[in-house]
C-alpha cells in the first residue's frame, strides 16, 4: 500500500511539473533589413543625409540583423533582443559590432500589473528601432531626437476599461552608466490606443518631453497614425507633429504617408528654422518578405543644410528609398 502511494504522489508530482514545464515557451524570432538609396536633386557622392536616424547611406546598404530571444513562464519571463550591423550602432551610437537592444525581465504580479526590469525600447513616440515596427523604412525627426532606450524600472496598470497606466524610474535616457545617481521619470496614460506620455530628468541629457502617440481607423482599408512632441532642456529643445495616413489596397500592398513639421526653439533665440518632411513609401508582401520603395522630400524653412548637385547650398533634399525586409 505504501509502495502504491509513494508511486501515485510521482505521478502526481511528475504531471504537475509536466504541466508547469508546458506552460513556459521559449522563442526566437527576429528579421534582416537591407536597402538601396539614391537622391534625387543631387550626387550621391557628396556625403549627405537627411540628419535622421538609420537610411542615410547612398547606394546599397545594410541595416540590421535582428534577433530577439525569449522566455515566458506563467507570471515571469526574460527578453533578450540583439542587433548585429549598421542600424544598430546607429541607435546607440559607437562602432560595436553588436549591439545590446532590449535585455529585460519582467514579473507579472497580479492580473492587472506587470513589472520590467531591465534595458527596454522608449515608450515615447510613434516609430521605433526595429524596421518591423514601422511603416515607413527612413524614420521621422521626432523619433530621431528622442530617446530610443531606457534602462530602469517600470510598472505597467491595467485599469480596465481601454484604460492603461505606465510608471518608470530609470538611467537618464540612453545612460547606461550611471555614475552621479541621477536619475529619470516616466509615465504613460493610455485610453483605446491613444498614449499620453511624459519624461523628465533632471540631468538635462534629455530635460522635459510631453509626447502624444495614438491613432484611428478611419475605415477597414484606412488608418491615421498621430505623433506630437514637445521637449525642452535647459534653454532649448524641440517640437513637432506627424501624420501617418495609410491605405490598404489588397491584401499585400498598402500605401502610407508621413507628413512632419518638426522645428528647434531655443530661448532669447528667434526665427530657428524648422522642416517639412514628406515621405511616401509601398509595402508589398511576399510571405515573410516585405519590399519597400519610398520616396522622401524635406524642406527646410530658413536654412540650407544641403548641397544640390553643383555643390550649391539648397533647403531641400530628395531620395528614392528600396528596402527589403526579412522577418522570422
Amino acid at each position: 500500500m505504501k509502495k502504491r502511494i509513494t508511486l501515485a504522489m510521482l505521478f502526481v508530482v511528475t504531471a504537475l511539473f509536466a504541466q508547469e514545464e508546458s506552460e513556459k515557451k521559449v522563442s526566437i524570432n527576429g528579421s534582416i533589413d537591407a536597402y538601396y538609396q539614391s537622391y534625387l536633386n543631387t550626387s550621391d557622392n557628396l556625403n549627405q543625409s537627411f540628419g535622421t536616424s538609420f537610411a542615410d547611406r547612398s547606394g546599397f546598404a545594410l541595416g540590421m540583423a535582428n534577433v530577439i530571444a525569449s522566455y515566458h513562464g506563467k507570471k515571469t519571463g526574460v527578453v533578450a533582443d540583439l542587433v548585429f550591423g549598421p542600424r544598430g550602432i546607429d541607435a546607440v551610437g559607437g562602432d560595436n559590432d553588436i549591439f545590446v537592444n532590449q535585455l529585460y525581465a519582467y514579473w507579472n504580479a497580479s492580473e492587472n500589473i506587470t513589472l520590467t526590469l531591465g534595458r527596454f525600447n522608449t515608450y515615447l513616440g510613434y516609430e521605433v528601432i526595429s524596421p518591423t515596427g514601422n511603416f515607413n523604412y527612413s524614420t521621422s525627426y521626432l523619433f530621431s531626437n528622442g530617446p530610443f532606450s531606457h534602462l530602469g524600472l517600470k510598472a505597467d496598470f491595467d485599469l480596465g476599461n481601454d484604460v492603461s497606466l505606465m510608471l518608470a524610474i530609470m538611467n537618464a535616457t540612453d545612460v547606461y552608466d550611471n555614475m552621479t545617481g541621477d536619475y529619470a521619470f516616466g509615465a504613460q496614460l493610455g485610453f483605446a490606443g491613444q498614449f499620453l506620455n511624459l519624461y523628465y530628468d533632471n540631468e538635462d541629457v534629455l530635460g522635459f518631453e510631453i509626447d502624444y502617440t495614438g491613432g484611428f481607423d478611419l475605415s477597414e482599408d484606412v488608418f491615421l497614425g498621430i505623433n506630437g512632441a514637445y521637449q525642452t532642456s535647459e534653454d532649448a529643445g524641440f517640437y513637432g507633429v506627424a501624420l501617418y495616413p495609410q491605405l490598404a489596397t489588397s491584401e499585400t500592398f498598402s500605401l502610407g504617408l508621413r507628413g512632419e513639421i518638426f522645428g528647434m526653439h531655443a530661448k532669447n533665440v528667434d526665427d530657428l528654422p524648422n522642416v517639412l518632411g514628406l515621405t511616401l513609401t509601398g509595402s508589398y508582401t511576399i510571405e515573410d518578405l516585405t519590399i519597400k520603395p519610398e520616396i522622401r522630400l524635406d524642406s527646410w524653412s530658413n536654412d540650407m543644410p544641403y548641397l544640390d548637385a553643383d555643390s550649391n547650398a539648397s533647403d531641400k533634399l530628395a531620395a528614392f528609398t528600396l528596402a527589403a525586409i526579412y522577418t522570422f
